[in-house]
């Protein structure tokens, strides 16, 4: 097969695939999830368990599916249709890449609603609105929000509307020149958080709660834990890595870039719980799970503290940044297949995706302000489970497979030019990634 022609362009630079990737990966998750897990299943002992996954986990499926991408140079069914075609496997193997397209399009339909939350917290708390604000205050707020279907609906499609805009002006113009803007702009928030920090007295107490191994709270379901983290946390098995590969210009070297990424995410989840922690603790706060870390109890803290409605703001924006450009790679598979086979410019495949993912929203819009779905489970909570505990470990374990398996190893080899660390990538890719991935997924289901 020669190589494949970009349909839609490609990153100018290296360095442009690094942060776009960097951008799709680090996410939500990153600010309060990672965090947590670490202070809550033995801190250091969590986080080497999580670093030794990221690298025999992570990693390798990173560098499958980008590899994949670069080899196919479409969205992703379509690079799943031509390269089953190149490698005589069955036709197939292309659901894979739907499941992967649809997954991030499901996702981003919720991801839109909780995102838009940071967007009303950047008025609310930079605004002063929670100043000296006292915890049932703040609850309230926050309860009142998700109880108001029409004020999340703005929100959502603030959101939406500004992820489109970005999508819409194509690759450099549009998803390059984001991240360029945004990804050193994140960083730069978390550094000054995280100096910030230092200054609190509870500074100590935060770095012991990410950082002080306690292995007696190492148990099975932790290492089980830090396999899925390891997994989810990187974007994988969603399509956005594999369409961003697409666009990799060929000299680049995937595997590089591929530890750079993991580096990148792996470092902004343990930076921002730097941040939040000695916060958390100055104010003798709950170190709580889930949005509620960021909605509930922070702006306690920042209601309380000197100017804290400016480092409010900052931390707001920080989110707000953090989640587009996920969002905007979580649409892009979508928009990419709609350009190939309807015949869409950019513009309107990107709108048309968007209306649709928009109009799916209103399901966890209704779902968080009360609306129910006849079951133990609302619309917003059969999606996640749908997404994040079905269709992405099955998409992931489908590319390892795919990518060591199916492809033939001489292309594959061609294709990363690592040398001898290939041996070492095929057998992480072929046994070691899957079969942990399958025990995420039995875990997620509970049959483990």
């Amino acid at each position: 097969m020669t190589e494949q022609r970009f349909l839609h362009g490609q990153w100018s630079s290296r360095m442009a695939f690094i942060l776009a990737a960097s951008g799709s990966a680090i996410g939500l998750g990153n600010i309060w999830k990672f965090p947590y897990l670490a202070g809550d299943n033995g801190g250091g002992a969590f986080v080497i368990v999580y670093l030794l996954c990221v690298v025999a986990i992570g990693i390798p499926l990173m560098i499958a599916e980008t590899m994949i991408g670069r080899r196919g140079r479409q969205s992703p069914i379509n690079t799943m249709l031509t390269l089953a075609e190149e490698a005589k496997a069955s036709r197939h193997w292309h659901y894979a890449g739907w499941l992967g397209v649809v997954a991030g399009f499901l996702i981003l339909s919720y991801y839109s609603v909780i995102a838009g939350w940071s967007m009303a917290y950047i008025l609310k708390v930079g605004g002063g609105f929670l100043n000296n604000a006292d915890a049932q205050t703040v609850q309230a707020a926050f309860l009142d929000l998700k109880a108001a279907p029409d004020i999340q609906a703005i929100w959502h499609t603030a959101f939406m509307a500004g992820t489109l805009l970005i999508v819409s002006r194509g690759i450099n113009e549009g998803l390059e020149r984001a991240t360029r803007i945004m990804m050193p702009g994140l960083l730069a928030m978390l550094v000054l958080l995280d100096i910030y920090a230092m200054t609190t007295g509870g500074f100590g107490q935060g770095l012991a709660f990410l950082f002080e191994p306690d292995f007696s709270k190492l148990s099975g379901e932790s290492i089980l834990v830090a396999m899925g983290q390891a997994f989810f946390s990187l974007g994988l098995g969603m399509g956005s890595i594999m369409v961003y590969g697409s666009y990799l210009p060929g000299h680049v070297s995937i595997a590089r870039a591929s530890i750079i990424v993991a580096t990148a995410d792996t470092a902004v989840a343990l930076m921002a719980g730097i941040a939040i922690f000695p916060i958390v603790f100055a104010n003798h706060l709950e170190p709580g799970m889930g949005p509620g870390l960021i909605f509930e109890t922070l702006p306690i803290a920042f209601g309380q503290m000197p100017g804290g409605s400016w480092f409010g703001l900052v931390f707001f924006l920080l989110v707000f940044f953090a989640a587009i450009t996920s969002a905007i790679a979580l649409i892009e598979p979508a928009v990419a297949y709609l350009s190939e086979n309807l015949g869409l410019n950019r513009t309107a495949a990107s709108w048309w995706s968007g209306a649709v993912c928009w109009l799916l929203g209103l399901g966890t819009v209704f779902s968080f302000s009360g609306g129910e779905s006849g079951t133990d489970r609302n619309f917003f909570e059969w999606v996640d489970f749908l997404t994040a505990d079905v269709m992405l470990p099955i998409g992931g374990i489908l590319v390892a497979v795919f990518a060591s398996w199916v492809i033939k190893r001489e292309v594959s080899e061609a294709e990363l030019g690592i040398g001898v660390a290939y041996a070492w990538w095929r057998a992480l890719a072929r046994y070691v990634a899957p079969g942990a991935v399958a025990l995420v997924f039995l875990h997620a289901i509970g049959v483990l």
